[in-house]
């Protein structure tokens, strides 16, 4: 697939010079590369370089009007397009809802192929024989396309995310100290998921806000604190337990939504489906805290 014209920032010799504009697109998509590596196995140097040598760091016509970060073209794609020229006048490219999308797109479109399968069996760390593949494999016709996502991923050392894990990166945030990275990804006994600008996992048979607390590295304390809970309450195999505290309305996706309270939900039980702070339900909605809700009762929450 061609690049956007707005690549041409990066010289003809490859080499790349730091800017303000990558560093802030790398700040503001690195946590969902790494979640897609975690899930999908493609390094999270290599997504982050492809969407910005593809989305010119977000500032293309496909990101901005399709949030299409990683120009990908409608073949076969049953979803919203979106108009583009390209290598022909008004070619089709895919459209997204949201960049998150078109990330986990790109995951999907690299991870379903058979001709990128055999990049899976490099080293998660090995960004140039990704590179490299990535071009052989024939995802872009530039000729220089694999030095350029090397340049890109060197000058801004993109490589150190390839050694994260959610899990590791949540951590890193949440105690505002720099966590250091070992030579490969720890993941967690629990898997980690995200939602809403969060991570959360499932509680198994026996866990404790003090056992799960333990394997994530987040107190206890805390850890009940961000589910609005105590730490002693016994957790039920089933639970949704958020690694940090929680927003104030649900994801963005659900503005116009009213979510219908169904038999043996409770404000708390639906704050904690939509990754939401209990107070802001009630709030939201207008309630005291005291009010007793009844099936069918329609609540905003966002």
């Amino acid at each position: 697939m061609a690049l956007c014209l707005f690549l041409i920032t990066v010289s003809a010799s490859a080499q790349v010079k730091w800017n303000a504009e990558y560093q802030a697109y790398i700040d503001q998509y690195k946590d969902i590369a790494i979640e897609e590596m975690a899930n999908y196995r493609i390094p999270a140097s290599i997504t982050l370089a492809q969407g910005l040598l593809e989305s010119g760091a977000g500032k293309s016509y496909l990101s901005r009007c399709g949030n299409n970060h990683f120009g990908i073209k409608s073949h076969g794609w049953l979803g919203r397009t979106i108009k583009h020229d390209d290598d022909k006048k008004q070619e089709s490219f895919r459209a997204y809802d949201s960049p998150r999308e078109s990330y986990e797109d790109h995951s999907r479109f690299i991870a379903n192929r058979e001709r990128y399968q055999r990049l899976f069996s490099l080293n998660i760390t090995d960004y140039r024989g990704w590179a490299n593949g990535l071009k052989q494999c024939g995802y872009a016709t530039n000729p220089k396309y694999a030095q350029r996502l090397i340049s890109i991923i060197e000058t801004y050392q993109l490589y150190k995310y390839d050694t994260m894990s959610p899990a590791r990166k949540m951590m890193a945030v949440e105690n505002k100290v720099e966590t250091p990275v070992s030579k490969r990804a720890v993941f967690t006994v629990h898997p980690i998921k995200s939602y809403n600008q969060n991570y959360y996992v499932y509680a198994r048979r026996g866990d404790s806000f003090e056992s799960i607390g333990k394997e994530v590295g987040v107190s206890a304390s805390n850890l009940a604190k961000y589910n609005e809970r105590d730490a002693d309450d016994a957790l039920r195999e089933g639970d949704v337990v958020y690694l940090r505290k929680k927003q104030k309305k649900a994801d963005r996706r659900y503005r116009d939504y009213r979510h219908e309270v169904k038999q043996g939900e409770s404000m708390y039980t639906i704050a904690q489906t939509y990754g939401m702070r209990l107070s802001s339900l009630y709030k939201l909605n207008h309630l005291d805290p005291d009010y007793a809700i009844q099936v069918g009762d329609q609540l905003r929450v966002y």
